[in-house]
């Protein structure tokens, strides 16, 4: 899969991205916010086998690019019953909060959702992750459930999360109303 908004660009991670993934998903200050603030200590070889598995129908690792330059990853899985789980993450620093993120969930979406055929999609985020929850909320995003202390990071703090659902009626009534606004 290829799909590009200008100058960005999602495309299929294969076994080629492993020393790339390797390297954000073991740096602690990328994954400090999915609970692994010392990384997930994994090798290229292994993240190397787990994206030979991947098939469009179970689940896909995905790059984020700007101009050709990796700047992060995205996933998606099929929970089954026409529901997809998402997770994104802008590794590289210096892209986030510019509204980078907003565009590539746009993009992977409305895939998901025009192309895949989903009917729901759902996600998970730190409660902390107040801009996080910003983007989904502006996508069209309800809110479903709010763990509390539910989770332990690798550093043994509780932590908090917020559950997530985009159908595909509210997006497409969120769609209408931000182009509504210009």
């Amino acid at each position: 899969m290829i799909l590009e908004d200008g100058v960005l660009r999602i495309r299929d991670a294969t076994t080629e991205d492993a020393g790339l993934l390797c390297g954000w998903w073991n740096d602690g200050r990328v994954m400090a916010h999915a609970g692994f603030p010392l990384g997930l200590q994994t090798t290229s070889d292994r993240i190397a086998i787990d994206l030979a598995n991947d098939t469009d129908e179970t689940h896909r690792r995905l790059i984020l690019e700007i101009e050709n330059h990796p700047i992060g990853e995205m996933n998606y899985r099929n929970k089954g019953e026409g529901v997809v789980e998402i997770g994104i993450k802008i590794c590289d620093e210096t892209k986030r909060e510019v509204g980078f993120g907003t565009r590539f969930l746009r993009l992977l979406i409305e895939h998901l959702f025009d192309v895949r055929g989903y009917r729901k999609v759902i996600l998970d985020t730190n409660l902390d992750n107040r801009r996080a929850q910003h983007v989904y909320e502006k996508l069209g995003f309800q809110k479903t459930a709010v763990h509390i202390d539910s989770w332990k990071n690798q550093l043994g703090v509780l932590q908090s999360q917020v559950l997530y659902q985009l159908t595909f009626e509210d997006y497409t009534s969120a769609k209408r109303g931000l182009q509504n606004s210009f």
